[in-house]
């Protein structure tokens, strides 16, 4: 049986561009090399598409972080499929690990949605749903999940008034990622300042009542049409980070995970139907990492649906699924299994 060729992208114009290039890193080295040739493809900084090789260093190397070099072989990419130098690339499927706006959002999924070719994670809709908190947030609530107590500015906005709510808030970009433009808020002087910062990665933002809890998290993997959800992970944050924030979440080493999470059964069990809730709600394929709040009161409030987690080595969503008997292999192949079975598109082909 030959093998398939299996398009990994990474990089892209996002803030996230780094941290892409680190989950393509660690895709590669898991892909199973008896059933698939990887092709590696970058998008720069300024959003040209080149060709790599597949040795192409992509990993954290003394706090430094990857990037895609502008001057590798261009890609041209279109609605026809990819080439390079006039010669197409032979693409059996696509598995986009890209983070962030024009990765995650549906734009992408909509580019080989028209170029007809088959790809790992959510289709158009449910990517630019959960990229947008503000549009997710109403979905789960429909869905009979609480969320927490927010209200939605945009950069056009000239005053902000968050009367309903009690400090300390969270401000966040409604459509960023990585938790860049995030900021916890404790005061009226310092809110218009993470206003400021927030709009650097979206001119919609969210601001949402702090919640006094910990934070879990459940990976979600459709296998054989199946959705089914992981044991769930703690992260637990060095005291001296106020959040879970980018630098805690890659470069400090500042973040430990419990997995599984030591709390009560019956809430990590309410946990794990909840994600699959939320995925199903949001009409997600593939994989998703859904994050949720556990309350001092004990009260389970989702916070997010990430649908194309991290696949670095200190990621979640693969450890989730290592301590749940799935190993990282395992795990991209059953991605590129359910790619093959085109449900994510609209004419389900």
């Amino acid at each position: 049986m030959s093998k398939l060729n299996v398009a990994v992208i990474c990089g892209g114009i996002s803030s996230e561009h780094e941290i892409s290039c680190v989950s393509a890193g660690g895709v590669l080295k898991g892909l199973d090399s008896s059933k698939y040739n990887a092709i590696l493809i970058g998008i720069t900084k300024t959003g040209n598409w080149v060709l790599l090789p597949n040795d192409y260093p992509l990993e954290i190397v003394g706090g430094k972080l990857p990037t895609v070099d502008e001057s590798a072989p261009a890609v041209v990419a279109d609605v026809h499929g990819f080439s390079v130098a006039g010669k197409a690339l032979q693409i059996d499927v696509v598995f986009p690990v890209l983070h962030g706006p024009y990765g995650e959002d549906g734009t992408i999924q909509g580019l080989l949605e028209i170029a007809n070719l088959a790809y790992v994670g959510s289709g158009v809709l449910a990517s630019a749903v959960a990229m947008d908190k503000s549009f997710a947030k109403p979905i789960f609530a429909a869905a009979d999940m609480k969320v927490a107590d927010g209200i939605v500015v945009t950069s056009k906005d000239k005053q902000v008034s968050i009367d309903d709510l009690a400090y300390p808030v969270f401000v966040k970009p409604a459509r960023g990622g990585s938790s860049r433009g995030t900021h916890k808020v404790k005061s009226v002087d310092a809110l218009n300042t993470a206003l400021k910062d927030a709009f650097l990665y979206d001119h919609k933002v969210m601001i949402e009542q702090a919640l006094v809890g910990r934070e879990i998290e459940c990976a979600v993997l459709e296998s054989n049409g199946v959705a089914k959800a992981s044991v769930v992970g703690e992260i637990v944050i060095d005291s001296k980070f106020e959040f879970y924030d980018f630098e805690a979440k890659y470069l400090d080493g500042a973040t430990t995970v419990k997995i599984p999470a030591d709390i009560p059964a019956a809430a990590a069990e309410e946990i794990r139907v909840k994600a699959v809730q939320a995925f199903k709600a949001l009409g997600c394929s593939g994989l998703a990492r859904c994050d949720f709040f556990y309350t001092d009161k004990g009260e389970i409030i989702i916070n997010e649906i990430n649908t194309m987690p991290g696949f670095t080595g200190t990621s979640m969503y693969p450890k989730l699924w290592a301590a749940t008997g799935v190993d990282y292999t395992s795990l991209i192949t059953a991605l590129i299994e359910t790619a093959l079975l085109r449900t994510n598109g609209v004419l389900g082909n």
